[in-house]
């Protein structure tokens, strides 16, 4: 019997008993089912959180001062005493940055500086905005990639002048307008209890990510101006806590973290309470995918043993067909069908029922990882690997408990079988 007539020999006998089969096939569609779901909602849990990141800058890092640690007798790591925040002698300094600049001059593609103003609000006749003022350098534009709408941003050799860039938030409430008529007003920043004028000399798209006010619905937008003018003002040091690299296109990032770190941390060997220290959103990314993964997997293999409870109902209704066709089996193997022809003809009905249990599976489990990744808010995406390998398990547990009750049939004696009643 060739295998076309074995599989529609196989369908004929399924639809002779519908419900029966489907009840067998019951075990494998939640099986598969579940496994694609959870794997499509957790596809998009990632690919969500991946996209987030990337936005961030995947090529950037953020190198900082963190307190040193020491091992106590157990081992255990553990801060050592020193003070809650740097002294000016601990913070990383221009001449530091300037000799990293020129000791990987092709790896760096910008640095971003920031010192911290704190938090202000702009009033404007009935009109009150909250604003978050920092100073930053040119660089700061292109490792946030902030995108200037009109006007320029931030140069380094802007000294101490009372300028500003500000998002188009920000003038829509002060001055009624986002254009380019708004380039060199003027308004009042009140901050650290001062109250400062300064210019508008930019305007960038705000880019909402979800904060706003606690005090009205307006959102506190960031407000750039010159680093010596935040420096003056706030009467801090000249020195940072933190900052940011933007390796160059084509650098490999995870090598150029290690050297920067090692860097910035050979500053600080005689350092008895802060070293340098750097990290990536690559290393974060790599970490982050590798915990899902790993999440993924032990939920799919919970998930999985209902395939196995699925392989043991195909099993058992396999050895009661065996059983209502034992004269059916009798009668082909009077008339010298061999062995292999009665085993094959069980496998593949078996292989039969399980591949059309997967393939109904398949779609229970993409319809529920879309509606589950949708209620979540993510973009639900299958994973077409998942869907063949599900595909394939299925046919493979139809071999596997399939074997049996074929080779049980293909070994009864025909004698016998035909006196079955």
């Amino acid at each position: 019997m060739h295998l076309l007539d074995n599989i529609r020999l196989a369908l004929s006998s399924l639809w002779a008993n519908k419900l029966r089969a489907l009840l067998t096939m019951l075990g494998i569609i939640i099986g598969i089912g579940s496994v694609i779901a959870i794997v499509t909602v957790g596809d998009s849990l990632t690919g969500s959180i991946t996209d987030s990141l990337q936005s961030f800058g995947v090529n950037n890092i953020t190198v900082s001062l963190q307190k040193k640690s020491d091992s106590d007798s157990s081992g255990t790591s553990v801060r050592m005493f020193g003070p809650e925040s740097p002294d000016e002698e601990d913070l990383i300094t221009d001449a530091m940055i300037e000799e990293f600049r020129q000791a990987y001059p092709d790896k760096i593609s910008a640095i971003a500086l920031q010192q911290s103003l704190g938090s202000g609000q702009v009033q404007q006749e009935d009109t009150t905005v909250q604003v978050t003022a920092m100073g930053v350098n040119n660089d700061y534009a292109l490792a946030n990639d902030l995108n200037l709408m009109h006007g320029r941003f931030i140069k380094d050799d802007d000294g101490e002048r009372q300028i500003a860039v500000v998002s188009d938030v920000f003038c829509e409430s002060v001055f009624g307008s986002s254009g380019a008529s708004v380039l060199g007003k003027d308004f009042e920043l009140s901050v650290n209890n001062k109250l400062l004028k300064f210019y508008v000399v930019g305007i960038y798209e705000y880019d909402d990510d979800g904060y706003v006010s606690l005090s009205n619905s307006d959102p506190v937008t960031d407000l750039y101006l010159p680093m010596e003018t935040a420096i003056k003002l706030s009467g801090g040091s000249s020195g940072y806590q933190s900052f940011t690299v933007v390796a160059a296109a084509g650098t490999d990032t995870s090598a150029f973290l290690t050297q920067t770190k090692n860097f910035f941390a050979s500053f600080y060997t005689r350092n008895q309470s802060y070293t340098a220290t750097a990290s990536s959103m690559e290393s974060m990314l790599e970490e982050m995918t590798s915990m899902m993964n790993t999440v993924k997997l032990a939920i799919s293999a919970i998930a999985a043993i209902s395939l196995l409870v699925g392989g043991i109902g195909v099993m058992n209704i396999m050895l009661v067909s065996i059983t209502e066709r034992t004269r059916e089996i009798g009668t082909r193997k009077a008339l010298g069908a061999p062995g292999i022809a009665i085993r094959m003809q069980f496998i593949i009905e078996a292989v039969v029922i399980c591949m059309i249990g997967g393939l109904l599976g398949v779609s229970v489990g993409v319809g529920l990882g879309a509606v589950g990744a949708n209620l979540l808010g993510y973009a639900a995406k299958p994973s077409l690997a998942a869907i063949a390998l599900a595909v394939g398990f299925s046919m493979a547990i139809g071999v596997f408990f399939g074997y049996y009750p074929a080779n049980k049939a293909a070994k009864l004696d025909p004698i016998e079988a035909l006196r079955y009643e």
